[in-house]
């Protein structure tokens, strides 16, 4: 960047270079930032200790765990390979067979998956919402925007499936439901998606689900079909048929880029397009509620027993084992 001829290059190059210095430039800061901290509580520990000071001791010790929580997490961040992994993502939820029971799920996960977002200081927006007939959601889509958001979730593309007495179920028997979890990167406003009006077909209809007095009074929800590769989109949670229509857009952009990308990129395509990794039965992790209560993840094998934390939104150690099975 800083040779005389560097912003003679196209402005294309220009972008993805500085984007790329940013990038770097931020992860040694953060480095030289946690190194920093750390001489410092060392100094502060030799110090309270000559003094018996057990006030600062114990505070030491907080600021330690708080560290070492900052380390794991740059730990992993270290584990992303994929330029894509530093992008936002777009996450969709779909019900599988088994009506209310699967919807239940789908909303289940929806909470969890955002209630980790929240954990991590990311923000989810709902871009389409449809409710169950009885309770749950049968599907929702909804984008995660902050850093590396993909990168990390990423790990949760595949099928989920639930084992639990069902609250729906009069005779009180177990039930197994499935539920699909989509993970998309949201392409850049930098990366061309050329969409001929001739490849897609667009309706309106009226918005079903949560969003206020908008909705049920115009045909402000927008649907658009992509002809050529019959991919379905839609979104009804914004104000207006403009808005609904740019999100649609923009979600429709990011499938063809990534089903772009899967021809080009067999592991890729094994992770996103096989037609194995949507089929019901094929689940990458089992919640199990009764009779015993467990989460094990089948592609890596981390189980945990905590199966309430986990619905919380504590993924970590799957979203971790996950990135180091792929570095390996």
């Amino acid at each position: 960047m800083t040779s005389p001829d560097f912003w003679n290059k196209d402005q294309a190059e220009i972008t993805r270079l500085t984007q790329k210095h940013a990038m770097y430039q931020e992860k040694i800061g953060k480095w030289q930032d946690l190194h920093q901290r750390i001489e410092d509580l060392k100094i502060m520990a030799e110090l309270s200790a000559e003094e018996d000071d057990k006030v600062t001791m114990s505070e030491i010790h907080q600021d330690l765990i708080h560290l070492a929580d900052e380390l794991r997490d740059m730990e992993t961040r270290s584990l992303f390979s994929d330029p894509d992994d530093s992008r936002n993502a777009i996450i969709a939820i779909n019900a599988g067979a088994g009506g209310t029971e699967a919807q239940d799920w789908v909303e289940m996960l929806f909470r969890m998956l955002t209630r980790w977002c929240e954990n991590k200081k990311m923000d989810c927006h709902v871009i389409d919402y449809l409710p169950g007939e009885e309770a749950g959601i049968k599907s929702v889509t909804f984008t995660v925007t902050g850093p590396y958001a993909y990168g990390y979730l990423k790990s949760e593309h595949g099928i989920h499936r639930m084992v639990r007495i069902s609250p729906f179920d009069a005779s009180g028997r177990r039930h197994t439901s499935f539920a699909s979890v989509s993970v998309l990167p949201e392409i850049d406003t930098d990366i061309q998606i050329e969409i001929a009006d001739s490849d897609i077909r667009i309706d309106t209809f009226r918005a079903s689900g949560p969003g206020g007095q908008h909705v049920n009074k115009t045909s402000s929800a927008v649907r658009i079909t992509h002809l050529p590769t019959k991919i379905v989109v839609q979104c009804q949670n914004e104000k207006s048929q403009h808005h609904n229509r740019d999100m649609a857009m923009k979600v429709l952009k990011a499938k063809l880029y990534e089903l772009e990308k899967s021809k080009l990129e067999k592991e890729k395509q094994d992770r996103h397009s096989s037609q194995d990794d949507i089929a019901w039965g094929s689940q990458i992790r089992s919640y199990v509620f009764n009779p015993y209560r467990l989460v094990k993840d089948h592609r890596t094998n981390v189980e945990t027993g905590n199966l309430e934390k986990v619905m919380d939104g504590d993924i970590d150690p799957f979203i971790d084992a996950y990135l180091r099975s792929k570095a390996i």
